[in-house]
């Protein structure tokens, strides 16, 4: 087996992802291989913590564009993301990966409420911790709790899960012949308006030198690949090298 070169890192899955082709909801055979990816992270000894957006059943931005109020329609979101870790935990369990979910908005029924050390003792104990609810207020992205919740569990990188190999300079969609940065600077995202993370979640990451590596999650083994070290979509750091 090889040796990780991470010991503890934040995996930020987009809701988007789960839907797989039919769109919206949660398509049960991308959850399960996005289950596989991380168990095979986790066999090799590295912890690993999930945050996972709601894009695929409710999206408060969105929401709100067409009317709704915003506080409203962010809370909405932040329950979206509760159903996606609940699925996303019965799928890593079946896996006999052990998992826990902590919200950040309290329902006891269902997650642990959010507390910083019980997180990390759950991550030295080896399990997979889904922290849901965002940060629990609005007007507050997953990307924003992500990168939160990375720097407060001591996380060494944050690695964002897309549908796309990494950065481009403009849609890979629409734009095929777009260029993809294989390493570039925070500053730069901000700059060039890159839409990787929303403004707060990349100054966050800069103003904290935490590494981020956007890469592709629907490609098997990538997510194993970058816990080996292996150079794999684009490395967003503090400064450029």
């Amino acid at each position: 087996m090889s040796t990780p070169k991470y010991r503890r890192v934040l995996l930020k899955i987009s809701g988007e992802l789960l839907a797989g082709q039919q769109g919206y909801g949660i398509e049960p055979a991308v959850l399960d291989a996005i289950a596989s990816e991380i168990a095979s992270v986790v066999a090799m000894d590295v912890e690993v913590a999930v945050v996972i957006g709601g894009g695929n059943i409710f999206r408060g931005l969105a929401a709100s564009a067409k009317g709704m109020e915003r506080a409203s329609a962010d809370y909405m979101g932040m329950l979206a993301t509760i159903l996606n870790a609940l699925a996303l935990q019965n799928a890593l369990e079946k896996k006999s990966v052990i998992t826990r979910v902590q919200s950040a908005i309290e329902m006891r029924q269902l997650a642990e409420g959010y507390i910083r050390r019980r997180a990390i003792r759950h991550l030295e104990k080896k399990r997979v911790v889904i922290f849901a609810g965002g940060t629990g207020n609005p007007y507050f992205s997953t990307d924003t709790a992500a990168v939160l919740r990375a720097m407060e569990i001591g996380a060494e990188v944050i690695m964002k899960g897309t549908k796309v190999n990494g950065i481009y300079e403009a849609d890979p969609v629409t734009n095929p012949s777009a260029k993809m940065f294989s390493e570039m600077p925070f500053l730069s995202i901000i700059n060039q308006k890159l839409k990787v993370m929303d403004s707060t979640a990349i100054t966050l990451c800069m103003d904290n030198s935490l590494p981020l590596i956007v890469f592709n999650l629907k490609e098997g083994g990538n997510f194993k690949r970058l816990a080996q070290g292996d150079k794999i979509g684009t490395l967003v750091t503090a400064a450029s090298r």
